[in-house]
């Protein structure tokens, strides 16, 4: 298994057909996940595709992740903990300039997977909302959001099958609340098919 150090990204590429795994190996850890049409880098994983065709925000099992071109590019074929969020961006410097004035500001999320990103030619004004796996965002009946820590426990994992050729980002995520107040790493790893 590769491992993402804490508060850290990486990119690489996922072939159609491959499985992706990602793991919380010590647990209540987010990971940031983007992905990218490796043909034509502007096509790009979408939270409003996915919430209309799938039609719900609780994604899991058996649901598909859609570009913004309405092409599936993963699909959760594994999901041992039930709960993702599709809604917030990645954290960034002004992320925690905003909710954590008292701390040290961080990149996060956003840079990380800018500086990852780079070099297959994806810039940070491509960087869309990320699926953010294990992560803790329930939804009040008035419309109001809470980040709670991960319900992710050591040793979870998501699976996501490649239905295209694609470039991922991916991160050990940076931001205070939605780990809990800790970091930890993440693990991944690729399978054929």
């Amino acid at each position: 298994m590769n491992v993402i150090p804490p508060r850290s990204g990486t990119a690489f590429r996922l072939d159609a057909g491959q499985t992706l795994r990602v793991t919380d190996p010590g647990g209540t850890q987010v990971a940031d996940l983007l992905a990218y049409s490796a043909d034509d880098v502007r096509e790009v994983i979408s939270n409003g595709r996915t919430f209309d065709y799938e039609e719900t925000i609780a994604l899991t099992k058996g649901h598909v992740l859609y570009s913004n071109r309405s092409n599936p590019m993963l699909e959760i074929t594994a999901d041992t903990v039930g709960r993702h969020d599709f809604l917030l961006t990645p954290c960034s410097k002004a992320t925690f300039r905003h909710f954590y004035p008292g701390k040290p500001v961080h990149r996060g999320c956003f840079g990380n997977l800018a500086e990852a990103l780079e070099p297959f030619g994806i810039n940070e004004d491509s960087i869309p909302t990320a699926f953010n796996v294990f992560m803790n965002v329930p939804v009040a009946e008035d419309g109001s959001l809470e980040v709670l820590p991960p319900p992710s426990r050591a040793g979870d994992h998501i699976d996501l099958l490649a239905r295209m050729d694609c470039i991922i980002g991916l991160t050990a995520c940076s931001a205070y609340a939605s780990n809990g107040g800790d970091f930890g790493p993440i693990g991944y790893e690729i399978n054929p098919g």
